[in-house]
């Protein structure tokens, strides 16, 4: 994808995120959410940002550390890195961010690491993002008991899927049907092999274990940010604020995640205002200037820091050439890095 190519699909997505607003004001009343918006606290919002910011800190270092496992990292400083990172963030308006597999291109330009080797560092991080925000969820799963269903489906099938890809025997046995029994499957197989090799690896329990510790206190400091928004725009600051902040950050995150839309557009929305009504009892306008607020400091905010981080990293590495690295065989496949 051409650099133009990505500015025109953002511009698409700005435009969606546009017509998200509109109709959600529509929805409550333009005049009165302008009020509420105009009457925000705004000296809060560098404090709010402060509290984005250290997600993106503390979700960096998961991929720092994903990397170096799988020992990814030849030729990569921690500046190189840092600005892998924040350019994937560029992607976060993609079905469940799935877009920032981009990253594993980015990572292939400096030091010619395979996309199937990296590619599962992207998917292990949204697995451990989701088990973070389920916690999180929990910590308020009381406050709204409609929501318990939906929790425990979520819980159920992200464990299954994870005792499934730990099955080595199983495993194996697919990947090796599908090399000899699909007419593509020459071609695909040992790249599947090799995604696996890296996912199985990211999926030992230890590491999971440390990811998904960093991803909760990561998403936790979002929930903080969402509370203090929530303050900004008079609601009382209380510790059942805290958790109910908590719980509708959490749960209209998942809610847009499992969506598959672009960014979670549209339902993260829905989900975040009403929940505010039913659970705060704020009125629309209000839910809705605090729906926006949040989503432009944490979302928007980290799309625009991808959009630099990606040309300082074009200014970078225009010129293509890639970091000279030592050879080194990926298991299960021929290819080298």
């Amino acid at each position: 994808m051409s650099f133009k190519q990505l500015q025109s699909k953002l511009l698409i997505s700005l435009a969606s995120g546009l017509v998200v607003v509109i109709v959600l004001s529509l929805l409550s009343d333009v005049q009165a959410v302008g009020t509420s918006l105009s009457n925000f606290q705004w000296m809060i919002l560098p404090l709010v940002l402060g509290f984005t910011v250290l997600n993106y800190a503390l979700r960096w270092l998961k991929w720092e550390y994903y990397l170096r496992r799988l020992k990814l990292g030849q030729g990569v400083s921690t500046a190189d890195s840092a600005l892998l990172f924040t350019a994937g963030l560029v992607m976060s308006v993609t079905p469940g961010k799935i877009g920032e597999v981009f990253k594993a291109y980015l990572l292939r330009r400096i030091n010619g690491t395979p996309v199937t080797a990296s590619a599962p560092i992207v998917l292990v991080e949204r697995l451990t993002d989701g088990f973070a925000m389920l916690f999180l969820m929990a910590l308020g799963l009381t406050l709204y008991p409609p929501a318990w269903l939906f929790f425990i489906v979520l819980v159920v099938v992200s464990v299954a899927g994870i005792v499934v890809l730990q099955y080595r025997p199983l495993c194996e046995r697919v990947l090796a049907w599908i090399s000899t029994s699909l007419p593509f499957g020459e071609k695909v197989g040992p790249k599947l092999v090799t995604i696996y090799a890296s996912t199985t690896q990211l999926l030992d329990w230890r590491v999971l274990l440390v990811s998904t510790l960093i991803s909760i206190v990561s998403w936790g400091f979002e929930c903080l940010a969402f509370y203090y928004v929530l303050t900004g725009l008079g609601v009382e600051g209380t510790l059942l604020l805290l958790q109910q902040a908590t719980f509708i950050f959490a749960a209209s995150t998942l809610f847009g995640l499992v969506s598959f839309l672009p960014g979670g557009l549209g339902t993260s929305e829905a989900s975040s205002a009403g929940l505010l009504i039913v659970l705060v009892g704020v009125t629309g306008s209000v839910a809705t200037a605090a729906t926006i607020i949040i989503r432009f400091c944490t979302l928007w905010f980290g799309v625009l820091l991808g959009m630099v981080g990606l040309t300082l990293f074009m200014q970078r590495y225009r010129t293509g050439e890639s970091v000279s690295v030592s050879s080194e065989t990926l298991p299960g496949t021929g290819e080298q890095i």
